[in-house]
């Protein structure tokens, strides 16, 4: 099986070697790399084109926000499988790829995902919260969960089947994703209980309680244009605990 790994990028000099250098690191041998950048001017380009050919597709023009950047990167990836890896994370060890996709095989599952720590912006090995998925029940999202989405592999069919980001969620377009794929048409997943990666802190809807509580108002919205009705413990008990989350780290 071919898998394309989608990175999208702006002004992430800082972080994005790392981010590469993990995916290049991987034993699987059919890897399609695609790193898609929204014209940095920090020198994140120069990284990139340091890489040369062992990055398959890089692009670099002006894009309408970070998951209008990773829907050009799902429209141009020819895998049989898709992961998204975000700029400032990396995977947990050179063998991910190879597990996820034996996993997948296994299971025959079109979709999976997996455990995810959270680690110091400069210490690398350093966890600050460990998020543990657990195994899939559908009704769990009806109580705020979801899966981490780095973690996220999904065949390349199912977003032509049920479509690739939606721009008007703000930071819940992963959410709205995976609920749609995995909730209303019960996408056939399987969890693989290993850590795959590693996220530094401060991503775009966790970097502070305003942040974490505006999230969930887009959260909501998910529900709501999929024609969902959640039950109550989602539309309260979930912002309570990314508060809490949040305090606690």
């Amino acid at each position: 099986m071919k898998v394309s790994i989608i990175t999208v990028v702006y002004n992430g000099a800082q972080t994005i070697k790392d981010c590469i250098e993990s995916v290049l690191r991987q034993t699987y041998g059919n890897i399609e790399y695609i790193i898609i950048d929204g014209c940095s001017n920090d020198g994140t380009q120069k990284i990139i084109k340091d890489f040369g050919s062992k990055i398959a597709v890089f692009k670099s023009e002006p894009d309408g926000g970070i998951y209008d950047a990773m829907n050009k990167g799902i429209a141009v990836a020819t895998g049989d499988i898709v992961g998204i890896l975000n700029a400032d994370d990396l995977y947990n060890d050179d063998g991910v790829i190879e597990k996820i996709v034996k996993k997948i095989q296994t299971t025959q599952a079109d979709g999976l995902y997996a455990d995810l720590v959270f680690i110091d912006t400069k210490h690398l090995d350093k966890v600050t919260r460990y998020w543990k998925s657990g195994d899939y029940d559908r009704n769990s999202f009806l109580y705020g969960w979801m899966p981490p989405h780095p973690t996220f592999f999904v065949k390349r069919a199912s977003y032509q089947k049920y479509g690739m980001f939606r721009l008007d969620l703000g930071t819940a377009a992963d959410y709205e994703l995976m609920l749609r794929f995995m909730y209303k048409n019960r996408l056939n997943v399987a969890y693989l209980p290993q850590i795959t990666v590693k996220m530094r802190t401060g991503g775009a809807s966790n970097n502070s309680v305003e942040n974490r509580i505006s999230a969930n108002q887009n959260d909501r919205k998910a529900w709501k244009v999929n024609g969902l009705k959640p039950y109550f413990f989602t539309l309260w008990f979930k912002p309570l605990r990314k508060i809490i989350q949040f305090v606690s780290r």
